[in-house]
């Protein structure tokens, strides 16, 4: 999906009234008409007027319309009743305005009310992109030529894209890998109407989903702020080197620590004690720890009611990282998205107390006689749920 279409879409969700139609040849003056402006329909008096016009009078508002999320015009809406007209039109859209040309015969335009006086335009002119607008509202090309009527429920894969771009437009820098991760978790969450309960049953499949959709975000991001940068040439090959690290080191660490955050999340449906980052033995860090510090450094706190989590995104080499990390707890355990690890390291793992938990989704990337050994990450929650129950 186009991002001014998405950004159109935003607006309609958002809007009081909206409406939509295709630019036609008298709009534009090539039919050698004198009419001004876009004629608009009687049925969609609302967008314009807090009443409809009245034979035989002429009324009139100013407005600023916001057009393609850039430039703001002071633009008029008048009907004209007197004589023997009867037609509402949208006016004063200025000399320079872009989208007010023969070549715009057949566009599509969008004029959303978000406030009282403050409209967002949008005109859409490639097929795809005036398809991708009518179907997120099922709308037909004749259907057109009305007020749009917002249904109630969205695609949730449309939902998703829509949000992605307003969250996008929120921000003018690169937001933090917590703002990134929330970010896209919670366009999920709303595109699919999730309760906590819903994310604890099917807490495998949601975690997926929202790093598959943080990856989506983050590479949204990287074209809006990179994009023109990419186009153009460099002018040495350090430039370029330099330019590439930076967006090497971003993708790099934003995974691991998105990873605890999306982690977190699911804990926090399932109800869970945990606390994240507890300072250990020599200053040790683990991911997660169960129910949390103050149980841990408790000497009278069973230590069979303690669970320490490492979250690695993958582990074929760093799996030994956990071994030191909490003392009190003999088995650790470590959440990764490695599909599959060979049988050697596997039983090495499990030699030195190291429960792997994984997406149940990846269990079969493991060999066979190790899958009943490994958790899947529902799994872990009921673990942790009856040592806390």
């Amino acid at each position: 999906m186009n991002e001014m279409t998405g950004y159109a879409i935003t607006a309609v969700n958002k809007a009081r009234y909206a409406f939509c139609k295709f630019i036609s040849a008298n709009d534009v003056g090539a039919t050698g008409a004198h009419q001004a402006g876009f004629y608009i329909p009687k049925n969609c008096w609302p967008l314009m007027f807090d009443a409809p016009g009245i034979k035989g009078t002429n009324k009139d508002r100013f407005i600023k319309i916001r057009w393609q999320n850039d430039f703001e015009t002071v633009s008029r809406f008048i009907y004209y009743g007197s004589g023997t007209r009867n037609e509402y039109r949208l006016t004063r859209l200025g000399k320079n305005f872009l989208f007010f040309q023969e070549d715009n015969v057949g566009d599509l335009i969008i004029i959303c009310q978000i406030d009282s006086d403050d409209y967002s335009g949008f005109i859409l002119s490639a097929d795809e992109d005036i398809e991708d607008f009518l179907a997120s509202f099922s709308i037909s090309p004749d259907q057109t030529n009305r007020l749009i009527e917002k249904r109630n429920f969205y695609e949730p894969e449309v939902q998703i894209k829509v949000l992605f771009y307003d969250f996008i437009n929120q921000h003018f820098d690169f937001p933090s890998t917590s703002t990134m991760s929330d970010g896209a978790r919670e366009c999920v969450i709303r595109s699919y109407g999730l309760s906590d309960e819903m994310i604890n049953k099917e807490a495998d499949k949601w975690l997926l989903q929202w790093i598959d959709a943080e990856y989506k975000l983050f590479k949204a991001f990287e074209t809006k702020f990179y994009g023109d940068r990419l186009r153009t040439p460099f002018e040495s090959m350090d430039e370029l080197i330099a330019f590439s690290n930076t967006l090497l080191n971003r993708r790099k660490s934003r995974a691991g620590k998105s990873l605890e955050h999306h982690l977190a999340r699911i804990f926090t449906c399932a109800d869970l004690r945990f606390e994240a980052q507890v300072v250990t033995e020599d200053n040790k860090k683990p991911d997660f720890i169960f129910p949390g510090g103050r149980e841990y450094h408790d000497k009278s706190f069973p230590k069979d009611k303690l669970v320490c989590l490492g979250a690695k995104t993958t582990c074929k080499d760093r799996w030994r990282q956990v071994l030191n990390e909490a003392d009190n707890v003999p088995v650790k355990h470590l959440f990764t998205l490695q599909q599959g690890i060979s049988r050697n390291q596997l039983s090495e793992m499990y030699h030195e107390n190291v429960c792997l938990v994984v997406p149940a989704q990846y269990l079969n990337s493991f060999v066979k006689e190790f899958q009943s050994r490994i958790m899947t990450l529902s799994g872990f929650t009921s673990f942790v749920k009856e040592k806390q129950n």
